[in-house]
């Protein structure tokens, strides 16, 4: 197995979209300590007033709040040390549209699969989209060795979001317990899996197409050579 050796570095080693993306959340971060309660009721994702008071903002605004200090630096931290290859991969523009589709998604998820599990509970966190960060990550760089902190040996980052999905699965299932959002972190995964097998999905099905197409068609066929 190959050794990755990484150099993390502040500042100039941010990319452009996560370093922005993190000084939002820091400064939401503190404007929510100061008005918590107006922050938390009009832009916390809550399922019944999307559903009943058309809170459809929400959606997006909940992804930059967070319950915590903890809460917000794992986030952070899972979106620096991944987030930002994925930048430099696919550049900012398809990053940032990315990141916000897995977090949308997310949300649109526990819109619909916890409506009334939530019913004035506010979710809030990045997580979700982080989630669907680590999927795109093994997605790309599927044997990258990745150190877990429950886990004594690297893995494959393939293995990682495969463990990380099992065990959001199953929590899903059981219901959302410990103030954790297990549908939010599952509906990341999803979206992301969507997003990134979709362009290959699609040309396998042109492919498909075209084959059947032209089997169909013979020497005789005066659109043979169309």
């Amino acid at each position: 197995m190959p050794y990755y050796q990484y150099r993390f570095s502040f500042g100039s080693g941010l990319t452009p979209v996560i370093k922005n993306l993190i000084i939002i959340m820091g400064a939401v971060f503190l404007i929510e300590r100061l008005i918590d309660g107006f922050i938390i009721y009009y832009f916390a994702l809550v399922p019944i007033l999307v559903w009943k008071e058309y809170f459809l903002w929400q959606l997006v605004t909940y992804i930059f709040l967070h319950g915590g200090i903890t809460h917000l630096l794992f986030n952070l931290l899972g979106l620096w040390m991944f987030g930002g290859e994925l930048e430099n991969y696919w550049g900012s523009k398809k990053f940032l549209r990315y990141f916000f589709f897995c977090g949308i998604g997310a949300g649109i998820c526990t819109v619909v699969f916890t409506p009334d599990l939530y019913q004035r509970i506010p979710v809030v966190g990045a997580s979700g989209a982080i989630y669907g960060i680590l999927l795109a990550f093994a997605w790309l760089f599927p044997n990258r060795p990745i150190m877990l902190l429950f886990f004594p040996v690297p893995i494959p980052a393939k293995y990682m979001v495969i463990i990380y999905g099992l065990i959001e699965l199953f929590a899903s299932i059981e219901g959302s317990g410990g103030g954790i959002a297990h549908v939010t972190h599952l509906g990341g995964l999803v979206f992301g899996l969507f997003y990134v097998a979709y362009p290959v999905i699609r040309q396998k099905i042109r492919r498909e197409y075209y084959r059947r197409k032209w089997s169909q068609k013979g020497p005789g066929d005066k659109n043979y050579f169309s």
